[in-house]
């Protein structure tokens, strides 16, 4: 069975990073106290001047516990089939990053001060990348295994709706996940009928018959919204075989993907929409990140910037800095800024449509600034000014929000956050011309699932992924 599998698998995982800390741990102390690297001038230790293997190998007594404890709170040993693997590397990092500091205050309530300050630095790292190769290559083979048909999660759908197509269309597309959907229980569709080669098997009433026979590692509830009558009665079928129930709302389209809850003296009570920037503290601490980093952007960007005015200024005719009205946070219109990539038009030409692959009116440098997204980076004014935000939705023109709303459900929700720079639908492809449905729905769980963390992964994710726009004409 698959929980037994998963067992196995956190004890390795536990093992694993036991020896990686270890091993990390030798591997630091030998680059730092009698490596090449001693030869640097502000690394150079003399011998007798530093604690031997033995004391420093004694820290290991709080940081292996300490570090595995935090790994276990980071959720690292969770199951991780469905989650993105990228993930991953963030929570090993910032649990690090924890676990050092609180070793740094441990080292300060014992007073001590010959714990080498530039060793945990190097451990730190060390262990960060181990840890993260090491858990690339396990996932990596699971995948590989899974996708020959091994390592399975054998699954039945309990009602035939469009959640249980929407949860078929997702376990069909990620093969590597490892799920084997055995069929769908439903009253209303006749039995063989199929949805992607998943058949209707039997109806509603023999799920319990079917929970006995079957070797099942999980149930989905997933029953058409008009036969919730029956839910409570499903919901205790399921229970009592003790196998592990999901439920999967047939409404999932309009509630968040992590729905905020409250509890009114026992009664849960779901929020239909859960903002996290709507939180004072949060948008603050977004504003301050966005003032640094734009006036960091400006600062390092300058010298680019200016070479590239110069070269639209003497290559074609009109200003240098093209502006157009957008939508923003709140429904409020500001004028947002780019580099001028585009020959002299009217108002009303421009306004029409969006540019198209070999539009005549893009200049030849203008190809190149937009491909490369460099035509974005006036909008670092627009950032400090706080009509954006350096991660967010990307705002759209007047006349397209019109259109839009009206045409893709849910699309408004995008304007209660600020827009931004760039965002999670940008460096997942929805860029330029692409699908408005897809780029909503990754601007949703954005917006649904906001952190710090998420918008500085974004950012790093957008020096390999955001600048270089194929869509962009």
């Amino acid at each position: 069975m698959i929980k037994d599998n998963q067992k196995t698998l956190n004890r390795l995982h536990i093992l694993m990073d036991l020896l990686i800390i270890v091993v990390s741990f030798l591997i630091a102390y030998y680059l730092r106290f009698y490596s090449f690297l001693t030869n640097i001038n502000f690394l150079k230790a003399e011998r007798g001047t530093f604690y031997s293997l033995g004391v420093y190998a004694q820290s290991l007594y709080l940081l292996i516990p300490l570090y595995l404890f935090i790994y276990n709170w980071a959720k690292l040993y969770a199951p991780k089939r469905v989650k993105r693997r990228w993930t991953e590397f963030f929570h090993i990092t910032y649990s690090n990053i924890i676990g050092l500091a609180f070793y740094f205050f441990f080292l300060y309530m014992i007073e001590e001060t010959n714990i080498s300050k530039v060793f945990l630095a190097m451990f730190t790292a060390i262990n960060i990348v181990l840890c993260t190769i090491a858990r690339m290559m396990i996932a990596k083979t699971l995948r590989i295994i899974r996708k020959r048909g091994h390592n399975l999660k054998h699954v039945i759908l309990v009602g035939y709706s469009r959640a249980s197509e929407a949860y078929i269309d997702r376990i069909f597309a990620n093969p590597q996940w490892g799920y084997y959907i055995h069929g769908i229980l439903d009253d209303s569709m006749e039995i063989g009928t199929k949805y992607k080669k998943v058949p209707v098997i039997g109806k509603l009433n023999q799920l319990e018959e079917y929970l006995t026979k079957m070797s099942l590692d999980e149930i989905a509830i997933t029953l058409s919204i008009n036969e919730y009558d029956i839910l409570e009665n499903v919901v205790k079928t399921c229970e009592k075989s003790g196998v592990h129930t999901k439920f999967i709302p047939d409404y999932y389209n309009f509630i968040p993907t992590k729905p905020y809850t409250e509890d009114l003296y026992g009664l849960p009570v779901i929020n239909i929409r859960n903002v996290p920037l709507s939180n004072t503290f949060n948008w603050i601490s977004k504003r301050i990140i966005d003032i640094i980093g734009s006036l960091i952007g400006l600062i390092i960007f300058a010298l680019p910037m200016l070479i590239v005015a110069i070269i639209i200024k003497f290559s074609s005719k009109g200003p240098i800095i093209f502006s157009q009205i957008r939508v923003g946070k709140n429904n409020k219109t500001f004028k947002m800024y780019k580099f001028r990539s585009m020959t002299l038009q009217t108002e009303e030409s421009e306004a029409k449509a969006w540019t198209t692959n070999n539009d005549p009116r893009v200049t030849k440098f203008g190809k190149f600034i937009r491909r490369t997204s460099i035509d974005e980076l006036p909008q670092l004014f627009n950032i400090l000014k706080g009509d954006m935000s350096i991660v967010g939705p990307r705002p759209e023109r007047p006349q397209f929000v019109e259109q839009f709303k009206e045409e893709i459900p849910r699309y408004m929700i995008k304007h209660q956050v600020p827009p931004g720079l760039t965002g999670w639908a940008q460096i997942n492809g929805f860029r330029g011309d692409t699908s408005i449905t897809k780029r909503i729905e990754y601007d949703l769980y954005y917006i649904e699932n906001w952190t710090l963390g998420f918008d500085f992964m974004i950012m790093f994710l957008t020096i390999f992924k955001g600048f270089i726009n194929k869509n962009a004409y």
